[in-house]
């Protein structure tokens, strides 16, 4: 948020912006609660001697393109059901929890984990719901068939663990091959070379453990498969194929549940890019800390 650009510039260029505390009051409140322009262009001015910002295609001007697509996913009718009547219930307890939302924080934030779980598969909250097929696996591994029957590699991306090892059986029982990473894995370097050896067609990870650090150019494809509130992390995850190395274009797809809770935080990513657009010039890889008002936004 904008507090931690006044922590850059506090360190970098003492005197520029004032305190802490009157920083929230000229600028921070005003920007991102209030949306005023005026505040915007003082605190642009102020910053513009200072700072420099070095784009990916400025200094690596030799990578291919990149191509993001929005892959939307229509839920099965029985699918629906839950998720709606899931949706019902989450909400009224959310909504009220909303009122204090800094006591509550933990509590909102599971509720809003267990309607995001939901859209990619009801067993991953209820194993009763084991019947109900999930459409997004369905979709993924319908793409990722055509992706390497074509001779192409994809990663493939998701906040939860356990919606992995469903992709993974999936993928294996399909005939493909697949190296897995995430926070359970031992042998990370293992989990790697699996893949940038050329032994696996696929690679399934999470994004805490495989968003960032590892060079995985031998893809071309990307699938991310739960939206994050923070469009940095997704970024980050995108670059692990889209980076110096690579040699083919990146198409890069998002898949989201139509009429769900994802599309909410698709377009919330949306706001908060803007804002820091906004600020910096360009502030695709920045996003604003969520507030009651986001979460509200999410359920009502």
């Amino acid at each position: 948020n904008l507090t931690e650009l006044w922590a850059i510039a506090a360190l970098s260029c003492r005197g520029v912006l004032p305190d802490a505390k009157e920083f929230r009051v000229l600028f921070r409140t005003p920007i991102e609660k209030d949306g005023d322009a005026e505040a915007l262009r003082r605190l642009r001015r102020r910053l513009r001697p200072f700072l420099l910002r070095r784009r990916k295609e400025l200094v690596a001007g030799e990578l291919p393109p990149r191509t993001d697509a929005v892959m939307e996913v229509e839920l099965s009718a029985a699918h629906r059901r839950v998720y709606e009547r899931e949706l019902a219930r989450q909400r009224a307890s959310l909504l009220a929890l909303l009122d204090d939302f800094d006591s509550n924080r933990i509590s909102i934030l599971a509720g809003l984990t267990v309607l995001r779980r939901l859209c990619l598969d009801p067993s991953l909250v209820d194993p009763d719901h084991a019947s109900i097929p999930s459409a997004k696996t369905d979709e993924l591994i319908a793409a990722l068939r055509e992706v390497v029957a074509e001779g192409h590699r994809a990663l493939v991306f998701s906040q939860f663990t356990s919606y992995l090892d469903t992709v993974v059986d999936r993928l294996l029982a399909e005939g493909i091959t697949v190296a897995h990473l995430d926070g359970r894995t031992t042998d990370r370097a293992g989990a790697v070379g699996e893949f940038t050896e050329g032994g696996a067609q696929v690679f399934c990870l999470s994004l805490k453990a495989g968003g960032v650090g590892l060079n995985l150019v031998g893809a071309d494809y990307v699938f991310l498969l739960d939206p994050w509130w923070n469009p940095a992390t997704e970024a980050q995850a995108v670059d692990r194929a889209h980076r110096i190395g690579q040699t083919r274009p990146v198409l890069v797809y998002r898949m989201v549940a139509r009429d769900t809770i994802e599309e909410r935080v698709v377009e919330l990513q949306r706001r908060k890019a803007e804002l820091f657009a906004s600020v910096l010039d360009s502030g695709e890889h920045f996003s604003a800390a969520l507030t009651a008002d986001d979460l509200r936004g999410l359920i009502e």
